[in-house]
């Protein structure tokens, strides 16, 4: 059984995007984990890591939480487990999981250094588990190339297979391949692949916003599959410039207090996937009808109109059960991209 330990240089380099492009384009029985959680949520009553109900929602994985994952707070996990304790449990959960499959992905935590102390980091999970290491970089070019540099200085005091690395969120692959891959190279670090930047891997689901919110939904509850692409904060009057931005703009979030029927009009008449109701105040219901009517989700929220947008503006766009069409274009371009051979196909 191949093993992989999936890390990133910094948060929010798309490793678990990868993770699941990988699964996708590889079509092997796969098993998978996450020994350290960093992104807590609450589901069937219990804390999971969200990246780890995603994987098991998304591939109907029968491991339980605690098999996957170790646990989140590094003051619980030093008291429960020593370094050969960390091990221990490890390879328990490695033989367990790995069980009938051809790979196992391992998902490191938020950055390559998160979680040594506790013998949970990304070299500690490679030494323990004796498997190879594959490092997610993104960012601009140039921070790239300190990234893998430092990586390649790093690793030669460690005891560790590094398989090597992918960049991810390439806005230019081809001016990347011409420029920076040949000074990559040099430093002697193998490149399995570059993936381009896909904008539509930024949107957000109106049923996600929904949850990061903790938004009551008031209308258009079969919509919320939809995605929203451009945000906008109803807070001015009604003028002819706004409703000429309103007009223009499709696949639209309007953000706005409930006592704003004007503005909550002027989005309805448009393109507007979804309308956030701030500061709790419900709108006449004869605009509560009219966006049931034309299945315009309404969500209601207690913060007021700015607070809701810095909130939203916060959110990462995060992959969910319900994104098939994401899912399909990860392995696709993980196909199209990653040098597959060296990751086992």
């Amino acid at each position: 059984m191949e093993k992989f330990v999936i890390a990133s240089t910094h948060k929010s380099c798309g490793k678990s995007s990868v993770i699941v492009g990988l699964t996708e384009a590889l079509g092997k029985k796969t098993g998978y984990m996450k020994p350290l959680g960093d992104r807590m949520v609450y589901s069937k009553k219990r804390a999971w890591d969200y990246d780890v109900a995603l994987m098991a929602d998304l591939y109907g994985l029968s491991e339980s939480q605690d098999e996957m994952c170790l646990g989140f707070d590094h003051s619980k996990l030093g008291y429960m487990y020593s370094g050969a304790g960390v091990k221990e449990k490890l390879l328990e959960s490695v033989k367990k999981i790995g069980k009938s499959k051809d790979m196992l992905l391992i998902e490191a935590s938020r950055n390559l250094t998160y979680g040594t102390y506790v013998h949970l980091g990304a070299m500690s999970l490679c030494k323990h588990t004796g498997a190879k290491l594959v490092v997610v970089v993104s960012g601009d070019n140039d921070s790239i190339l300190d990234d893998i540099a430092f990586l390649r200085k790093y690793l030669s005091y460690e005891e560790v297979d590094l398989a090597g690395v992918i960049i991810n969120k390439v806005a230019n692959t081809g001016e990347f391949k011409d420029s920076y891959l040949p000074k990559i190279r040099k430093l002697g670090v193998e490149v399995l692949g570059i993936l381009p930047y896909k904008q539509e891997l930024t949107y957000l689901s109106v049923g996600y916003l929904a949850d990061m919110l903790f938004a009551k939904v008031i209308t258009g509850e079969g919509n919320l599959n939809r995605f929203v692409k451009n945000i906008l904060i109803g807070a001015m009057s009604i003028d002819t410039p706004l409703q000429k931005i309103l007009a223009e703009r499709s696949d639209k979030l309007m953000i706005t207090s409930g006592d704003r029927s004007d503005m909550i009009l002027a989005a309805l008449d448009s393109d507007t996937e979804a309308i956030v109701l701030t500061n709790n105040i419900l709108p006449p219901a004869n605009i509560i009808s009219k966006a049931e009517d034309g299945g315009v989700p309404m969500l209601l929220v207690p913060h007021d109109t700015f607070k809701t947008a810095r909130m939203i503006d916060d959110i990462e766009p995060l992959l969910t059960k319900d994104d098939k069409d994401r899912v399909g274009l990860l392995g696709s371009m993980a196909k199209q991209n990653l040098d597959l051979k060296k990751l086992g196909k």
